[in-house]
């Protein structure tokens, strides 16, 4: 039905494909891929461009976020400067860069006959469903009214719509089903506490589906197989401790997968239903760029994502019969980044590799004249995201950096191509800024793969720079094991426009540019990591990209951690700085981990440092920030959601308690309904209201007042609504004055 891709698996909510547990995921006929969902997207928590999410190769661990961090640079405290244009009506509305999409992620059924797709219903995002060659006679088909779906797929049934959902971002998946002749809607999975997460979908069982259930151990997940009209659930493995299974198309359970003491994998091959062989080891220097990925039509050969013997991953295939193992595709300077099956045959036809832009390549030859008539329908890299199950029908993504991503229905043979939607108009309205790679070396000669973003104006000779030192916010991914890639970005669109430069940094251990640069991230939170983050700003100040008194950082999870990092561990680097669900304390953070991590905790052990030891602990008491809250002399805003099962409030609680304690300025902006990051539209909004501003009076740039961006929010502040222009005005439901309030500058706090 569609694309098969191994994929980076956000391991929290977007719809990713069943795989492996660790972050490998595999996307068949029902795009859903949700081994593990453990990763939050910071718009929508899907990303829109479908493209993104293909990504391979970062783990599904404690943070993967897509980039929300900003740096700021700077060797001296800035000098306060009032916020230019307040009012400034030339300014793209937060609204049309963070609010719901208008359409986006559509999925064509299996017979090609109806196209689904997520859009707003009465301001939440539903499926909607409409005849497949009439677009316009769309009908909503669920009817979510709070957080949003934001993971469904097409059922093989070719009648039922299946999503999932959690309560109020606590990551507690339930499963649901709609079915469209009936239109009704049951949840299968009413199980309180319990996380539900897709394991298989198969042409071969239209009705069925295989999905994990944690509801005998809160550590483990069981597999079963749940049948969407019944509800019926029936035990096909039970979990003795593995972060992960690998399934073939008639729903047998055919490989597992288990952490090791030293943070290394192993593969184990099932000979019972008890009974377990192992049939791959690998070492923790591989176990972030090597996992089972899948089978073929036959079960007889197993796809492996594989850096073993090598740098980068590459695609290989395992003969189970003969137990040869021979080569798909490779990159030597890139990871496997995506790859297609056939939808029933499951062999191999294009991969992608993502050095600095995503490059596809056709292995089956009957794929080439069906690319090369996609490359002339529209500008933009090319994506399938959605295909039908006999192969003839194609929906197909066009991705750019500086406008929305355009969808088409394209009939294969015919060459033709049908227009169905952007996935927000209004970008089409509006002038947006493009997104350059910049190649740049560390400070130990590490290369690292930057993305530099511009203020429109700013570089009249377009030579990539601006014609006088700017602003800048530098923006750090989460994850940490994730990566920045070329394309629309939100962020990047929205600093730009308030006359911001914007870089995204891939730092060592982000994904994607071989095992090598992840694993010189291990131990190093806050370390060398950290130190790539300064490398890259120092780029920006000598390249006369940034004022080295105006920089701020900005990020979430991961990213938020980094922001706290550098204002505590390199305090007068940055002007100002905006965490986002970022942990204070690595010692509580690996305390209080969910427990069905807890059979990943090697990973994190070996990566991060061992909070069992007392010798891991004296390393993570260091890299804390919470540690050096005296040192912080910058302004710093923080949001946290209340709800989140990763990164928990007790983070945000007790960095804003000790700098409270020593009388030091902080913002604190809580959401009681969200969790790793902020689902609904009106919270998204309120808080980017905030930040706005707190960035123009930090870095002097222009801001869209408040005005009516808390509408509809569970907003609250419990400290330093003094410190944000106009905030504490809209939090008192008043309309912001045309003046800014004064925030006092951190060294001068009472």
């Amino acid at each position: 039905m569609e694309t098969v891709a191994v994929r980076a698996l956000r391991c929290q909510s977007g719809p990713r494909e069943a795989g492996d547990a660790r972050g490998f995921a595999v996307r068949t006929g029902a795009e859903v891929s949700l081994a593990c969902t453990n990763v939050w997207m910071p718009e929508l928590e899907i990303r829109e461009d479908d493209m993104k999410s293909t990504r391979l190769l970062a783990r599904c661990a404690l943070f993967l976020l897509p980039a929300l961090l900003l740096g700021c640079a700077g060797s001296k405290p800035a000098e306060k400067t009032e916020p230019a244009a307040l009012g400034d009506s030339s300014l793209i509305p937060r609204k049309v860069i963070f609010g719901n999409p208008d359409r986006t992620r559509p999925r064509i059924s299996p017979d090609g006959s109806r196209i689904a797709w997520l859009a707003p219903k009465d301001g939440v995002l539903n499926v909607w469903v409409a005849p497949a060659g009439e677009p316009g006679e769309s009908r909503p088909v669920t009817d979510d009214r709070k957080r949003g779906v934001r993971i469904y797929f097409w059922a093989y049934t070719g009648k039922h719509i299946v999503y999932l959902q959690d309560k109020a971002g606590n990551e507690n998946w339930h499963v649901f089903v709609t079915d469209l002749e009936q239109g009704e809607t049951r949840e299968l999975t009413p199980f309180d506490g319990v996380r539900a997460q897709i394991q298989a979908v198969s042409h071969r069982f239209p009705e069925e589906i295989l999905i994990g259930l944690n509801k005998r151990d809160a550590k483990v997940f069981d597999v079963h197989r749940l049948n969407l009209l019944t509800g019926e659930l029936k035990l096909v493995a039970e979990n003795p401790g593995f972060v992960g299974f690998t399934a073939d198309d008639d729903y047998r359970v055919r490989f597992a997968t288990k952490m090791t003491p030293d943070g290394g994998t192993e593969v184990l091959k099932r000979k019972g239903d008890a009974e377990w062989e192992s049939f791959l080891k690998v070492g923790m220097e591989d176990a972030m760029t090597t996992a089972a990925a899948g089978l073929d039509k036959e079960g007889k050969t197993l796809y492996l994502v594989d850096s073993r013997g090598r740098n980068t991953a590459a695609l290989n295939a395992v003969n189970l019969e003969t137990g040869e193992l021979s080569l798909i595709a490779e990159d030597d300077k890139a990871d496997l980044a995506d790859w297609m099956l056939h939808p029933t045959e499951k062999t191999v036809q294009a991969v992608a590799f993502n050095y600095e832009r995503k490059h596809w390549k056709a292995l089956d030859a009957s794929l080439e004249p069906d690319f090369e008539a996609l490359r002339k329908v529209a500008d933009g890299d090319v994506e399938v995201v959605s295909r039908t199950l006999d192969d003839r029908v194609w929906l197909v993504a066009y991705e750019v950096d500086d406008g929305p991503v355009r969808y088409y229905r394209y009939e294969r043979g015919s060459g033709g191509a049908q227009f169905l939607f952007t996935n927000r108009t209004e970008l089409e309205k509006v002038a947006l800024v493009g997104m350059r790679p910049e190649i740049m070396k560390s400070r130990d000669g590490k290369t690292l793969v930057n993305y530099l973003s511009l203020p429109a104006g700013s570089d009249p000779d377009g030579d990539g720079r601006p014609d006088r030192p700017l602003p800048m916010v530098l923006h750090v991914h989460g994850g940490p094991w994730w990566r920045v890639s070329w394309g629309y970005n939100p962020w990047h669109q929205w600093f730009a426009d308030r006359g911001y430069a914007v870089l995204d940094v891939n730092f060592r251990g982000s994904t994607g540019f071989g095992k090598e640069f992840i694993n010189a991230g291990n131990l190093e939170w806050a370390g060398k990591m950290h130190d790539d983050l300064i490398d890259s700003v120092q780029w920006a100040v000598e390249q006369k990209v940034a004022d080295p008194e105006k920089v701020a950082i900005f990020g979430g999870s991961y990213g938020g951690y980094a922001t706290l990092v550098g204002l505590s561990f390199t305090p007068e680097t940055f002007a100002c700085g905006v965490d986002i669900v970022g942990p204070s304390s690595l010692l509580t953070l690996l305390n209080s981990i969910p427990p069905y991590w807890q059979p990943m905790v090697d990973m994190f052990t070996s990566r991060v440092g061992d909070h069992r030891t007392e010798e891991g602990q004296r390393l993570l008491y260091d890299r804390s920030p919470l540690n050096k809250v005296e040192l912080i002399v910058r302004p710093l805003l923080i949001g946290q959601g209340a709800n989140d099962p990763r990164v928990k409030q007790h983070e945000s609680d007790q960095i804003v308690k000790a700098m409270q304690d020593k009388k030091l300025p902080v913002t604190y902006v809580l959401y009681p309904d969200e969790g790793h990051g902020f689902a609904r539209p009106e919270n998204r909004l309120s808080f980017n209201a905030v930040a706005e501003a707190f960035l123009a009076q930090c870095l002097g740039g222009k801001f869209q007042p408040i005005g009516e961006d808390f509408s509809g929010s569970s907003i609250e502040v419990p400290a330093g609504a003094e410190h944000v222009p106009g905030l504490g005005q809209a939090l008192a439901g008043k309309p912001a004055g045309d003046e800014p309030a004064e925030a006092k500058p951190a060294e001068a706090a009472e």
